[in-house]
């Protein structure tokens, strides 16, 4: 008889992966409902898991099995088709619950809007948070065909939350976002920085409160490596420049929750949502075992310009 892989991340052991016990807990969300080119996000967070159950667990760069056991994995959000407030509010209460039930939250989405509503319930615990943001876009608009709950608003939405948040890897927005980051001093760290110069990591850390909640856009990555988006960019992160960030953000400050998005998995192709797997089990790795801490630059608040 061949050997059942048990259908959760990782392919744990259900002994393993029990709600009550666990540090960790995974929340697919597949939604997708205000995607604007490529659609088929709501595909990702299955993907994503099927794919994490060939993840080997010894991690080669930590030196060790990073994460064994204590990995839950929950019944994924159904989508609210009253539309995409409704939505959000339904994504907050299920995770205000596992945030209050003292669980490092890691969710899977479908597409990038369901970010404002986890910040917002990652905060009724870690009210000093700041967001690290991984993305090819901005994401500042105040309204996107005409809707204020579009994937294109959501780190519009995370600021008026009043939390700092750092964009890192981006190279497409428009006009508008581009006067409002200046007017705001958002801190971006653009993706041409990253690539041609030797001092992003450090400036991208910088602006960072000492809670960070992690949201990683696949097509932060360039499409070389994660061709499985709905809006790719030229030009993007590869996967060292986003483990290695990963890395120094872990040694510098305490990663309190995440979120990875924007996987459109294009079969017979399974790169996409491997490296969202493995990135994924990563981060838990860095959570489970931080690097030894360096610098004592830690701020409050974010501000600065590119």
């Amino acid at each position: 008889m061949a050997h059942a892989i048990p259908d959760n991340f990782l392919g744990l052991p259900t002994t393993d992966a029990a709600y009550e016990d666990a540090r960790f807990a995974v929340l697919p969300i597949p939604y997708d409902a205000t995607t604007s080119f490529g659609v088929g996000t709501r595909e990702g967070p299955r993907a994503i898991i099927t794919a994490s159950q060939q993840v080997e667990l010894y991690d080669d760069e930590l030196a060790r099995e990073s994460v064994t056991r204590g990995v839950a994995t929950l019944t994924a959000i159904e989508p609210d088709v009253r539309g995409p407030e409704q939505m959000h509010r339904r994504i907050f209460d299920t995770a205000r619950g596992i945030v209050r039930d003292g669980k490092f939250l890691l969710a899977l989405g479908g597409e990038h809007s369901i970010s404002a509503a986890l910040v917002r319930a990652v905060r009724t615990r870690h009210k000093q948070l700041s967001v690290l943001q991984i993305d090819a876009h901005a994401d500042l608009r105040d309204r996107y065909q005409g809707s204020a709950f579009s994937h294109a608003c959501v780190m519009r939405r995370i600021h008026e939350q009043g939390v700092p948040a750092v964009g890192v890897g981006i190279r497409n927005y428009s006009a508008a976002e581009a006067r409002f980051i200046r007017r705001e001093h958002k801190p971006i760290v653009a993706a041409r920085t990253c690539h041609e110069t030797t001092d992003w990591i450090e400036r991208a850390i910088e602006p960072l409160t000492d809670s960070v909640y992690v949201t990683i856009d696949i097509d932060g990555f360039d499409p070389a490596y994660a061709p499985g988006t709905g809006t790719p960019e030229p030009g993007g992160l590869g996967w060292y420049q986003v483990v290695d960030l990963l890395a120094a953000v872990a040694a510098r400050r305490t990663i309190v929750a995440a979120d990875i998005v924007e996987v459109r998995p294009l079969p017979p192709s399974t790169v996409t949502e491997f490296l969202a797997a493995k990135l994924a089990y990563r981060l838990l790795g860095l959570v489970s075992h931080p690097p030894v801490k360096r610098g004592n630059n830690r701020r409050r608040t974010a501000r600065g310009a590119r």
